[in-house]
């Protein structure tokens, strides 16, 4: 029979029971909202240094020529080696299932008329040999040891090219989340003005101080704005990934950049000797020339082919034969000999002739290419500092623009206050503010692209770059 009175204990337990598991339930959402928490409230603060330190440590092609820098040292050792002398060891041992035979004439037997195999050998041998050469004379191989140091110092200069291209990449995308943020602050000032602004408008209209008209004019021009700053909040956010994927994070990683976007001027001395330095050091325009070095290299070691190779040779050998495997080293035959080999290619059906021609047509190409590439070096460095005076220029004037739509937004806003201007103006003087301050950032940005471009088009790195001693020529 039940019990009337469990289910009362029942009823008075489940509270109790829950009150000692509520302070356990509340600890474990704690822990796990805790972490997100903290994630959320401490971005990762990135400066331009650790924008640049990260896009050289992450990027792929950037690994990859360090490695083709390893390669190219490699090749040098390789090609030293065909200068050295060749040292082989050789040892060979035969079981003779069934020894060769050779015929004689059955005469030395008593049987003439005949003729008997006779075995030769015996049923193990063993031979060793120890071999060395030196080549002399060959033009092949001191021009090859030659162009595989011109190669290392060509895969030097092909990563540097990266790397300062990259440098480059690296700090636009850093400006360009800067500019980002600016066009951001912009906005939501903007809306503040405006918010403020509405607010003031229907201050009076309460007051039947001003028009319904003005009332839904400041109304119209807050509802105006707030797209604005969506898109601007959308903007940073696609600044903050380009710099992510630049950077070679990932795209969870919550970042924050620190500095702002100000205008540093490129010193006039730069300016003014920027031609020549890009055609001097410019590290994509040397490799190219340091490629038609090698191909010019090569052409020479395809000639070589015509030229005989003389080399020194010596062996020294061991041999022994027996029937017994336990008595094969009792009696070795020592052996040497020493001598000179010349080897000259008399004719080969025009291979050489043809491998000739068609370095020669290799080289004449990657002169070209060193040709096409200082007109396009020359045309961009032009460029850039066109854009660098215009840039520049525009700094100057829209500082002094700025300030004056400044001081009129306040006038006008003053005016309207009083009763002495209208809503029009006011909303003319906010747009005049907004302008000026936009083609300001867009003016100091345009003169911080330019710049790392330049410094990219110089092979200029920043002084916060740490040489890297095993890529250095």
């Amino acid at each position: 029979m039940r019990n009337p009175n469990s289910s009362r204990r029942s009823s008075l337990t489940a509270p109790r029971r829950c009150e000692r598991l509520l302070p356990i339930a509340a600890a474990g959402l704690l822990a796990l909202l805790l972490p997100w928490h903290q994630g959320a409230a401490q971005p990762t603060r990135i400066t331009i240094q650790d924008a640049v330190a990260q896009t050289l440590a992450n990027n792929a092609e950037l690994a990859a020529a360090r490695l083709e820098v390893r390669r190219s040292d490699a090749l040098v050792s390789e090609a030293w080696g065909t200068a050295l002398p060749k040292l082989d060891l050789n040892a060979t041992y035969t079981k003779a299932i069934m020894k060769p035979v050779f015929f004689l004439p059955g005469d030395f037997f008593g049987q003439p008329g005949t003729v008997r195999p006779v075995e030769v050998g015996s049923a193990h041998s063993l031979v060793t040999t120890v071999s060395a050469e030196q080549v002399l004379f060959n033009s092949a191989v001191f021009i090859g040891v030659g162009a595989a140091k011109t190669y290392s110092r060509g895969a030097r200069q092909m990563y540097q090219a990266r790397r300062v291209e990259y440098i480059a990449r690296a700090k636009k995308a850093f400006f360009g989340v800067l500019v980002a943020r600016e066009y951001l602050a912009l906005a939501r000032q903007t809306l503040a003005n405006l918010e403020q602004n509405h607010k003031n408008v229907r201050s009076l209209a309460s007051q039947g101080l001003v028009s319904e008209y003005d009332l839904l004019r400041s109304e119209v021009a807050v509802e105006n704005v707030k797209p604005q700053v969506i898109n601007a909040e959308n903007g940073y956010r696609q600044a903050l990934n380009n710099l992510k994927t630049i950077m070679a994070v990932g795209y969870d990683m919550e970042i924050e950049v620190e500095g702002t976007l100000e205008y540093v001027p490129v010193q006039d001395s730069l300016l003014a000797a920027a031609q020549e330095i890009a055609l001097a050091r410019n590290p994509g325009l040397a490799s190219l020339k340091t490629q038609a070095e090698v191909n010019d290299a090569i052409v020479s070691a395809q000639k070589s082919e015509f030229l005989p190779t003389l080399s020194a040779f010596g062996n020294y050998q061991y041999q022994g034969q027996s029937n017994e495997v336990n008595s094969l080293t009792d009696d070795l035959v020592r052996s040497s000999q020493v001598g000179l080999s010349l080897r000259l290619n008399i004719f080969n059906g025009w291979q050489t002739t043809a491998r000739v021609e068609q370095a020669q047509v290799e080289y004449r190409k990657a002169q070209e290419q060193v040709t096409g590439a200082t007109l396009n070096l020359q045309s961009a460095t032009e460029a850039v500092l066109l854009q660098l005076n215009k840039a520049r220029q525009r700094i100057e004037s829209q500082g002094r623009t700025v300030e004056q739509a400044e001081r009129g937004f306040k006038i006008a806003t003053s005016r309207y206050l009083n009763g002495l201007g209208t809503q029009l103006e006011v909303n003319d003087a906010q747009l005049a503010l907004v302008n000026a301050n936009v083609n300001r950032i867009d003016a100091v940005y345009e003169y911080m692209v330019a710049s790392a471009d330049l410094d990219g088009l110089l092979g200029r790195v920043p002084d916060y770059v740490t040489d890297e001693k095993e890529n250095e020529e």
